[in-house]
């Protein structure tokens, strides 16, 4: 093989510019929306917030179907039959993403997946750095890739602040969901990533800026994430000023590159509008 494609999910959010630049193919997710089934990035994310505020209920998410995979994977075999493709995929045990592209590639030798335990900025900036370093490794061969990626895995780090408790508690993606009612108190739950699951671990009190500003201080201490790259990631609805109190806080802490990731619709439809998270790796 000569060279390596990758492919990731919407679900990922990596931003458009940056999946031009490095050639990553993008395949939807889905979300079910007033008796129609659309493609996740096809339509603004305000949609599903005025759904909710008309409705008071939330649409359904889907994976991408292992159609979908298959015709994709066969065509950029066709495209391109010297060439690997490496499927960093959006979480396992999430959805059923993995599961679909699995079926989706039998017989598919040239194909290979590798499980993010990850959704959003932290999937993101896992394909993102596999793209980074194809970039200088162009002829790797996937078994040296997947190592990478297995290594990386183990010490990504996602976490976030949902906007909205609402769309947290009806998407039913957090594991143990009794922290939700602390909406009542005004308390608002990290939510981070462990072993691929959406777990909420601690609970922050507060105005939304402090609690995020609290949260990244906590994040980038107790993670010790490298410096090299910090990954921002925002629902559509959180305010300018908590994004440039963010960038300052990292800044002073040494963290000089920051990527805002934008949350597309399948995880808005589960954190709501003025979502925060942070994603990185844990220093060697």
């Amino acid at each position: 093989m000569n060279g390596t494609i990758l492919v990731a999910e919407t679900g990922a959010d990596i931003p458009t510019e940056i999946a031009a630049k490095y050639g990553i193919w993008i395949l939807p997710m889905h979300i079910s929306l007033d008796g129609e089934n659309l493609d996740d990035g096809a339509f603004p994310v305000e949609r599903i917030y005025e759904y909710h505020k008309r409705t008071r209920k939330l649409p359904t998410t889907s994976a991408t179907s292992p159609g979908e995979y298959r015709d994709l994977f066969l065509r950029l075999h066709e495209e391109q039959p010297d060439k690997q493709i490496l499927h960093l995929c959006y979480s396992a045990v999430t959805t059923a993403t993995y599961q679909n592209a699995v079926i989706g590639s039998e017989g598919m030798s040239w194909v290979t997946h590798v499980d993010t335990k990850n959704v959003s900025g932290g999937q993101a900036a896992l394909v993102i750095r596999m793209a980074r370093y194809l970039e200088d490794h162009p002829l790797s061969p996937v078994e040296e890739l997947v190592a990478k990626a297995e290594e990386w895995v183990k010490r990504l780090r996602f976490c976030f602040i949902p906007g909205d408790l609402d769309y947290l508690r009806a998407g039913g993606r957090v594991s143990n969901a009794s922290y939700l009612g602390a909406a009542v108190l005004g308390i608002k739950p990290l939510i981070e990533m462990e072993d691929g699951k959406l777990v909420s671990t601690k609970k922050y009190r507060g105005p939304m800026k402090n609690v995020c500003i609290k949260m990244l201080r906590d994040a980038l201490e107790n993670y010790n994430l490298e410096t090299e790259t910090l990954y921002f990631v925002h629902s559509e609805g959180l305010l300018e000023e908590i994004k440039r109190e963010a960038e300052a806080t990292a800044n002073s802490l040494g963290y000089r590159c920051t990527q805002w990731i934008k949350a597309g619709g399948v995880i808005s439809t589960h954190s709501g509008p003025g979502g925060f998270g942070v994603a990185g790796f844990v220093a060697e």
